[in-house]
């Protein structure tokens, strides 16, 4: 998915969309990580707490990859 770039007061904000709040189970005013991926020209995202620096950039890519294909079995399996 593709995002804006926006001004927000002195800085730039990415504006996150409703699936990607879901799914992080984030809410207004929640606090993330970011980490970037080894060639700097990547970034993860996850709710503050969790430890992205061991997680490798390319399995991540494959994981999401992975829940984005399967994920009405997924969402039926959790029933």
């Amino acid at each position: 998915m593709v995002q804006l770039v926006v001004r927000t007061g002195d800085g730039l904000a990415v504006l996150l969309p409703d699936e990607a709040i879901e799914r992080l189970g984030l809410h207004e005013g929640s606090e993330v990580a970011v980490a970037f991926a080894p060639d700097g020209r990547q970034m993860l995202i996850a709710p503050a707490g969790v430890d992205l620096d061991d997680v490798d950039p390319e399995f991540a890519r494959q994981l999401d990859a992975f829940i984005a294909h399967y994920r009405p079995a997924l969402v039926a399996l959790a029933r």
